[in-house]
């Protein structure tokens, strides 16, 4: 049984092969690994609350630095619910991911905003308005009637034509300093195509939109 932490622009994971989840304080989530073949894995990503999210870009993009570590190659295909992310490395502690389709919904008036659902495997609800006010957007949205299941809310500013800023409101968590799904998110839901850096507290993400698929691309590290 092991275990090792890793963050990606702060958000930190822990790493669990072959052992449960036990909450831990000062964690974003768990990637619970439940096989490896080779350059493949299957893992759940668990929420500090217990709850477990269908994806998340940055607990894959772990995932398969991991394995990469463990491998070490360049490459990964990591399988999170039906989603099936490949991962690569293209530089140090960097790495590209197929993160997959992502579906953006019309416009809708929810609890007073103009938000914008996005599907990138989970679920997101987009603002556009000041990134400061996340703390009392997010959680107004994330138990919205709206979203039966729950939503991870991001609050985003279009600083220009392919540049964003944006804070994060993820279920189960609370304010996070990044999200590699809510990059994605923002990003389709601002641009729609075309390559985006996302600005986000913990650091910048980048994410390239083609023909309703995204990559997305940042750090991955190792804390211990």
């Amino acid at each position: 049984m092991t275990s090792s932490r890793w963050h990606a622009h702060g958000n930190v994971y822990l790493v669990l092969e072959g052992e449960p989840y036990v909450h831990e304080e000062g964690l974003d989530g768990a990637v619970e690994v439940l096989s490896v073949n080779g350059d493949d894995m299957e893992i759940e990503i668990v929420n500090p609350d217990g709850s477990h999210a269908e994806m998340s870009g940055n607990g894959t993009r772990i995932a398969g630095a991991w394995l990469m570590e463990r491998t070490g190659r360049s490459v990964a295909r990591v399988h999170v619910g039906p989603r099936v992310v490949d991962v690569r490395r293209v530089g140090d502690r960097e790495y590209e991911s197929d993160v997959g389709e992502v579906e953006v919904h019309g416009r809708e008036r929810i609890a007073g905003l103009e938000v914008t659902p996005v599907s990138v495997g989970n679920p997101h609800a987009v603002v556009v308005g000041d990134p400061a006010d996340i703390r009392l957007i997010g959680p107004l949205l994330e138990t919205h009637p709206r979203f039966p299941n729950r939503t991870n809310v991001q609050v985003v500013h279009v600083d220009a034509p392919g540049e964003v800023t944006a804070r994060v409101w993820e279920r189960g968590v609370g304010e996070t300093t990044a999200s590699g799904s809510s990059a994605v998110a923002v990003a389709a839901a601002t641009h729609g195509a075309g390559e985006v850096v996302v600005h986000f507290p913990g650091g910048d993400s980048r994410v390239r939109l083609e023909n309703g698929r995204a990559m997305l691309t940042g750090p991955a590290e190792r804390l211990g």
